[in-house]
């Protein structure tokens, strides 16, 4: 935090960011940019993406650094859902190294002609897919918020999603079907989604997605829970890690000599003198005006 104008200096890291698309790479930019707007400093730091590395700007001076580590991504697996229901046509949009498998699966069962595989799917082309259909399916074994329940939500589409993470508490219960991550509940889910869709006026819908979120509304409350983490009370380290356990504590002690002595090392090998301060970017108000329009409700409706 900087002193009195109690401005906090943020960390965004991540193994997702642009030039990749999805929803935590969304998330993590337009939470930025309305924090920068704010008035906190915000520096992103992600994987390098082939020739993109280094430090790049982006939109409102947002600073990111893309490091040459490698990702580690989650595995999700796709409930078998095609033979349940055969009135029903799937698209599938997204890549991945499950994509082969569900290929195969379509290729086995003879389901060309209702499984459409769409591939990597251009952020500007969500909305016109979203709109094609009329149930969003997410079988997520492992989710922190999901933005694409929200754009499908914006869109018009009924939610059917695994019951995992913060999923629960993202949409009204009347907007989403939740299942158990097991193919027989996820059945379930989908029939009943199905039953509800006469009910569901997309529009309608829409209007209540575009009231019940905006950017600018999360970066406040984000600033509230810095807020609170800064005004805490400070604990000691070494009563800190026996709140870890008999075993974890003493890890994590090893870990930070390791890193440590990993720091020294690199301090040896190429001292902070010797490296070049990647300067801030302060831009006037008038070119922070872009921003505010990408901090309201990121609705894309019919």
């Amino acid at each position: 935090m900087d002193g009195d104008e109690k401005r906090h200096r943020i960390l965004m890291v991540s193994d997702f960011f642009f030039p990749n698309f999805g929803g935590v790479e969304s998330h993590i930019y337009y939470l930025s940019q309305c924090l920068l707007k704010l008035g906190h400093k915000v520096v992103v730091m992600t994987h390098a993406y082939g020739n993109r590395s280094g430090v790049r700007y982006v939109t409102g001076g947002l600073k990111v650094y893309y490091v040459p580590w490698k990702p580690f991504l989650m595995q999700n697996t796709l409930p078998t859902l095609f033979l349940t229901f055969p009135i029903v046509r799937f698209i599938v949009g997204g890549d991945g190294p499950k994509r082969v498998r569900l290929e195969e699966m379509r290729e086995k069962f003879s389901l060309q002609d209702r499984v459409e595989m769409l591939g990597a799917v251009p952020h500007a082309q969500v909305r016109s897919i979203l709109i094609s259909g009329h149930i969003f399916l997410n079988s997520s074994l492992t989710e922190a918020f999901c933005i694409a329940i929200l754009e499908a939500a914006s869109c018009g589409l009924l939610t059917v999603s695994t019951r995992v993470g913060g999923v629960p508490e993202v949409l009204p219960d009347d907007m989403i079907v939740l299942a158990e991550p097991a193919p027989e509940d996820m059945v379930l889910a989908v029939k009943k989604a199905i039953d509800m869709l006469p009910g569901i006026d997309p529009q309608v819908m829409h209007l209540r997605m575009k009231n019940l979120y905006s950017w600018d509304d999360v970066a406040k409350r984000t600033e509230i829970v810095y807020d609170r983490a800064m005004q805490s009370s400070k604990t000691d380290l070494l009563e800190r890690l026996p709140r870890c356990g008999a075993w974890a504590g003493k890890l994590f002690c090893l870990v930070m000599i390791i890193n440590y002595l990993l720091w020294c090392l690199l301090e040896y090998l190429q001292p902070r003198e010797g490296i070049e301060e990647v300067p801030d970017i302060r831009l006037v108000h008038a070119h922070l005006e872009p921003i505010n329009d990408r901090c309201r409700t990121q609705s894309k409706g019919n």
